[in-house]
């Protein structure tokens, strides 16, 4: 960085203007071509700028990387002010226009955009990017960040440029002419900045070759990127609507980062008294705008025009290119925005939304819609009660609509709103593979290779192991073991056992699922991630590999830790989730059609616990055997118990954790991070608390990483899975969409399932002990 160009601007508004420049240069990225190794300041490989505009999505102009759809280029970012730069592997995943080889003569077509995604998930910051079109943008003044090469160097530079009016082409859009500074060489494709709203508007195309400034265009030409032909299935079937639902989650999710000390984008647009719309906060507009990400994208383009056209106090005309995703239908109604109305046009295009028609749903879309009615709720508390009233009513009739419609996820027709606005049945979402014709019900997993890690209690850094074959009749067939085998070489030695022992149970090239048992210490052991062979892909990512414990029939004592729940006993104060009480409920409360867990259905044949009908007294192997049958009979669901909007928070103790409901699948987010007790003392609470199913991801974040996704997601794959029995294939497809470099899957990185059968008891904890030959 350098302050060899003037600074930005100053106009009483100092602290929001450095704060939002911080902001500005961590998401500036330099793009390299492929393969620069370890010279990462090498300017021979230096192609030009770009800039974080979603998780692991980088915008930058087409001529940058120089090539078409698949090219690839490594995007370098600083990971944090002072501590240096590091690089990660790209590829262009779309152009505007489509790449058609170098121009013959003359500057690049427009649009001229580019995006480039990263081939494995980081920690980084992004851009906010404005949901109004650049049409409506009438400053004077505008900020703009990017590398280039200064005395043989590479440096980030800012500053400010003037706006002297548009270039309209005939290819695309309308560009900003840009003076009153100098534009060097590899600054195209960094992010141009709204200095009074706070958000970016554009991307640097080009530079006067006749003086200083250059050109930029709006990044809502975002918005002419191809749509899908055909179904649509799931978000990532839509580029467009994949990474800016990701933007917006990602904001939403850095806004309520409980436990971040650092300022994020709504912060500095605060501290600029921007008003989104003349009625929303910077707050609300992130939280209403991740809102809406929560939810399937709207149907099509006419279906959201559809939706402004019905609103009685939108007047203005909507400029090219028309809107095709939620936020845009957000930022069309700014144009029309009264002091005295913003807010209920505001709130009119919301519920709007609602009503709308869904293209797909997932598990996940019930809630969010919920949470969006829950949010005109609130919003609407500061209208007079005639408009409250109103807004209740047509909550009243959605909700008519929904149980009326032929599926739980259907959509409901808006009250004198043109269109068809038909409920539609909502297909499953596309995300994960059909389940395995082999797996038989109840969570038996057929032939399976089993490894164990046995402790040396005085030798930590050494191990025991054994690998043997486990049989569907339950024989088990011990293969070969050995003693004091280094942790940090276990892949090695054990290649040529557990070579026999895939070689042994796979069938018709179909990888058999890999059990590894392993003492409480040790459960978070990357074993998915081992490499057998020099070249070969992680274990994980081409067979199944699961958790079990070998250490779930020892006694557990947690004491220690927490001496007032030693001898506490269970009681009706445990029967809930401590961490979301709000979702509790009584005998007492209304019948709701939509609960998962509704009271009628927590009992089966096998007597299976509900919430509020604990064991009396509780016996740690009838409940695991319980929680086991719930779970692979019924859907079940993801319990996040470590974190909350980013705060670590301690793994509820054994007694609290019995009180969960059967179907609960128990989820650790921040294994790895630092939080109150060990990770070793989380995972054993979890497997003492009668759960034989469970998720968790090896922590990799900094402090201020979003982990909402990860909750999002995580819910999601547990709840579309049926059933437990699916979730070692889709946790390996995660594993190898991840190895892919799917973005869709970057949410699931270090990913472990813990799957411990109650019924196969492991050699010399139950049932008949094997002696070894």
């Amino acid at each position: 960085m350098t302050g060899g160009h003037a600074p930005g601007a100053s106009d009483g508004f100092g602290d929001a203007h450095r704060a939002l420049r911080e902001l500005v240069m961590a998401a500036t990225v330099r793009i390299h071509r492929a393969g620069v190794g370890y010279a990462l300041d090498e300017p021979g490989t230096f192609l030009g700028s770009g800039f974080f505009v979603a998780p692991n999505w980088v915008l930058t102009c087409a001529h940058v990387p120089r090539s078409g759809k698949g090219g690839e280029v490594t995007v370098v970012y600083e990971t944090g002010p002072g501590r240096g730069v590091t690089a990660v592997a790209g590829e262009v995943a779309a152009t505007l226009p489509e790449y058609a080889g170098l121009p013959a003569q003359g500057t690049w077509p427009a649009p001229d955009l580019a995006l480039v995604r990263l081939r494995e998930p980081v920690d980084h910051e992004c851009v906010y990017v404005s949901e109004r079109p650049a049409a409506y943008y009438s400053e004077s003044k505008v900020l703009y960040a990017g590398w280039t090469v200064l005395g043989g160097q590479l440096v980030l530079l800012d500053g400010p440029l003037s706006v002297h009016g548009g270039v309209r082409g005939a290819s695309a859009g309308v560009q900003m002419r840009l003076g009153d500074n100098d534009l060097p060489l590899g600054v195209s494709g960094g992010p141009v900045v709204d200095p009074e709203r706070g958000e970016v508007v554009g991307i640097l195309k080009s530079r006067s070759d006749r003086g200083s400034g250059g050109t930029s265009m709006g990044v809502e030409q975002l918005r002419t990127l191809p749509v899908p032909q055909g179904e649509k299935r799931a978000e990532h079937d839509d580029l467009y609507q994949a990474v800016l639902h990701a933007h917006d989650r990602y904001h939403r999710d850095r806004q309520r980062h409980a436990d971040s000390v650092r300022p994020t984008w709504a912060d500095a647009q605060s501290q600029l008294r921007a008003r989104p719309g003349r009625t929303l906060s910077p707050d609300e507009r992130v939280e209403l705008l991740g809102r809406l990400a929560d939810l399937p994208p709207p149907v099509s383009t006419r279906s959201l025009l559809d939706i402004l056209d019905s609103l009685p106090d939108h007047e203005a005309a909507v400029p090219p290119p028309a809107p095709r995703g939620w936020r845009d239908g957000l930022g069309a109604l700014y144009a029309s925005a009264r002091q005295d109305g913003a807010l209920k046009l505001v709130l009119d295009y919301v519920v709007g939304v609602l009503f709308a028609e869904r293209p797909f749903s997932t598990p996940g879309t019930q809630d969010a819609e919920h949470a969006l009615w829950e949010w005109v709720r609130q919003a609407a508390l500061r209208l007079s009660p005639k408009h409250r009233r109103r807004f209740a009513q047509l909550r009243t009739e959605w909700m008519r609509q929904r149980s009326q419609a032929p599926g739980p996820q259907s959509a409901g027709q808006w009250p004198g709103r043109p269109g068809p606005g038909r409920p539609v049945p909502l297909g499953p979402p596309a995300v994960l593979p059909a389940p395995p014709a082999e797996v038989p019900a109840g969570g038996a997993l057929g032939r399976t290779a089993l490894l164990e890690l046995l402790e040396r209690g005085w030798q930590r850094d050494h191990c025991d192991w054994r690998v043997s074959v486990v049989h569907p009749g339950g024989e088990i067939e011990r293969l070969d073991e050995a003693e004091q085998a280094p942790l940090d070489r276990l892949p090695e030695h054990l290649a040529g056992a557990l070579a026999e022992a895939f070689r042994r149970c796979d069938e018709d090239e179909r990888p058999a699922v890999l059990q590894v048992a392993l003492p409480h210490a040790l459960l978070g052991l990357a074993v998915d991630a081992w490499q057998l062979a020099p070249g070969e892909p992680p274990l994980g990512a081409y067979r199944p590999v699961v958790v079990r414990s070998a250490g779930r029939e020892q006694p557990f004592d947690e004491g220690e830790l927490w001496p007032s729940e030693r001898d506490r006993p269970y009681g009706a104060d445990d029967a809930h989730d401590a961490h979301d009480a709000h979702d509790a409920h009584d005998a007492h409360d209304a019948h709701d059609p939509y609960d998962p867990y509704e009271l009628s259905d927590l009992h089966d044949a096998h007597g299976a616990l509900a919430p509020h009908d604990p064991p009396h007294p509780p016996h740690v192997h009838d409940e695991r055997e319980s929680r086991w049958h719930w779970v692979h009979a019924h859907a079940a669901k993801a319990e996040v118990l470590d974190c909350d909007d980013g705060l670590r928070i301690p793994v509820p103790t054994v007694n609290r954790l019995r009180g969960l409901h059967p179907g609960a699948v128990p989820v650790l987010c921040r294994y790895g991070d630092q939080r109150f007790e060990g990770d070793a003392m989380a995972l054993a609470r979890i497997v003492h608390g009668g759960f034989g199913v469970a998720l968790w991801r090896r922590w990799s974040g900094g402090p201020d990483a979003v982990c909402g996704e990860f909750h999002r997601r995580a819910g999601d794959t547990v709840a579309v899975a049926g059933g437990a029995d699916r979730l070692p294939e889709l946790v390996r497809t995660l594993r190898a969409g991840v190895r892919a470099g799917r973005t869709e899957t970057f949410w699931a990185d270090g990913i472990a399932l813990f799957y411990d059968d109650p019924h196969q008891p492991l050699p010399g904890t139950g049932g008949d002990l094997l002696e070894a030959p």
